[in-house]
């Protein structure tokens, strides 16, 4: 529980001091009652008292007040729901620099170990789809709640040459589009749908990043990066010789700042894995707050009603 107004916190210095004056005042009674020194005609012409009773009305009503207090702080109460009707393609290099073993057992081993449990922990109302990218682009799997289905296609992920990264992202955008027009989305807003984009080397041909940027941004669909491996991988070609295949962060981070999304570095199995972790939460869920000061009212307006109750029955009178 959260509160919004912590301030009216403050207002519980009165209640104190309202409890303090009432103790007092009991205490300054007593003391002129011991002062009437014939206690057979103090008994017989002072009301009789109802003992302790007498305090709970003056108890229920602190009570009262300490729970108003409360009500007037806005306290909220926060949980996580499932994005109903979101749809995330998961776009991964497959390069042949994912061959690298700068991450071990390398780059791509250790993005499909990631990823399966990425999707696998996805909300149940979350749509899941899979493109995978080299030279050209491919859709493995159209957007779909049978998560067991995406994990197993990415296990099936092989590395091939050159990196279009552009393709990646409009074969990602087609599949969106096609499941917003089979849903009825005429009107989609960034909410409806993201791109997880994971990879590790520099746009080498096909579409050029930047107008696939361009169209994320039309879409209204964001595009999380990962960034991924180090400036120490290498990868050794037909000829034999070995090839630094260092990521382009820069690239990456242009495309997650222009159309919303949140770019991420990763080199290492462990950090990928936080990062996926800290991206299905914020994809797969949102934060909703729920009202839980009219309760703490209505505690205080039935404590109210109890203690004068209370004070008409021993007391006779309201309070």
């Amino acid at each position: 529980m959260q509160f919004l107004l912590p301030v009216a916190f403050v207002l519980l210095f009165a209640v104190a001091a309202l409890v303090a004056f009432y103790v007092v005042m009991q205490q300054r009674r007593r003391e002129y009652a011991v002062r009437f020194t014939n206690l057979e005609l103090l008994s017989s012409v002072a009301p009789r008292r109802p003992g302790w009773r007498r305090h709970v009305p003056a108890g229920g009503v602190a009570l009262a007040l300490v729970f108003l207090v409360i009500g007037l702080a806005q306290p909220v109460h926060s949980s996580e729901v499932a994005n109903e009707s979101k749809i995330i393609m998961l776009t991964i290099d497959v390069s042949r620099s994912m061959e690298a073993t700068d991450v071990a057992p390398s780059r791509l081993a250790a993005a499909k170990t990631a990823a399966v449990t990425f999707v696998e922990g996805l909300p149940d109302g979350v749509d899941v789809g899979l493109v995978a990218f080299d030279g050209s682009a491919s859709l493995l799997a159209a957007p779909t709640p049978d998560h067991q289905r995406v994990a197993q296609a990415i296990s099936t992920l092989e590395s091939g040459d050159g990196t279009a990264t552009g393709e990646g992202i409009m074969a990602s955008l087609q599949a969106i589009q096609v499941a917003r027009e089979a849903a009825g989305l005429t009107q989609p807003t960034d909410e409806s749908a993201a791109i997880v984009l994971l990879s590790d080397g520099m746009q080498q041909l096909g579409i050029p990043l930047e107008a696939a940027t361009q169209r994320a941004v039309a879409m209204q669909v964001p595009i999380s990066t990962i960034t991924y491996g180090t400036d120490e991988g290498t990868v050794t070609i037909e000829s034999g010789l070995v090839v630094q295949v260092p990521p382009d962060p820069v690239a990456m981070a242009a495309v997650a700042e222009a159309t919303g999304g949140v770019a991420f570095d990763a080199a290492s199995a462990d950090q990928l894995n936080q990062v996926l972790t800290q991206i299905q939460g914020d994809v797969g869920t949102t934060v909703e707050q729920t009202d839980l000061w009219q309760w703490f009212v209505a505690i205080a307006f039935v404590l109210l009603v109890l203690a004068s109750a209370g004070a008409i029955l021993w007391n006779g009178r309201f309070l």
